[in-house]
C-alpha cells in the first residue's frame, strides 16, 4: 500500500507537459455585444422560419450572424473566423446554413451548432447570448 501511496503521485505528475500549449482561441476580441431584433421589422421578418439567417453589422468583431435554428430558438454567432488573426480574409461569409473564410484554408463553419466542418479546428464560432422577449430577440454578452 505504501508503494502506491509513492508511486501514484509520480504517475501524476509525469503525465504534466512542461510545454505551454499555445491556446488559438483568442484570435477575437471581447466586446461589447448588445442588440435587438424587432421580428415585426421587413429586414428580420424571415427569422420567424426556421434555418433562416440574418446578418447584423457594426456588432462583435466582424458582425453577426443570427439564425432560427427551430421551436422559436435563436442562435447568434460572430461572423469572424475564430481560427485566424483578424484580417480582410477571416469574415465569414454566408451560404446557407453554413459560413465559410476567404482565407487559403477555407474554414467552414455550420450555424446550427458552430462547429468546424470537414477539418477538425480547435475552436468553434464565438457565441453571443439570445433571449426572446415578445416579438423582439435581444443578442448580448
Amino acid at each position: 500500500m505504501k508503494k502506491l501511496l509513492l508511486i501514484l503521485p509520480l504517475l501524476l505528475l509525469s503525465n504534466c507537459k512542461d510545454d505551454d500549449t499555445i491556446n488559438n482561441c483568442n484570435f477575437l476580441v471581447n466586446l461589447g455585444v448588445n442588440a435587438t431584433i424587432n421580428l415585426n421589422l421587413p429586414e428580420f421578418s424571415q427569422l420567424m422560419f426556421t434555418s433562416n439567417t440574418v446578418y447584423i453589422p457594426n456588432q462583435g468583431n466582424a458582425g453577426i450572424y443570427v439564425t432560427n435554428v427551430g421551436n422559436d430558438n435563436y442562435r447568434a454567432w460572430d461572423a469572424a473566423d475564430p481560427n485566424h488573426v483578424q484580417t480582410e480574409c477571416s469574415f465569414l461569409e454566408r451560404d446557407g446554413a453554413e459560413v465559410t473564410c476567404s482565407c487559403a484554408d477555407e474554414n467552414k463553419y455550420n450555424l446550427f451548432t458552430g462547429q468546424a466542418l470537414g477539418a477538425q479546428l480547435p475552436c468553434g464560432l464565438k457565441e453571443y447570448r439570445v433571449t426572446v422577449s415578445g416579438n423582439n430577440i435581444v443578442i448580448n454578452n
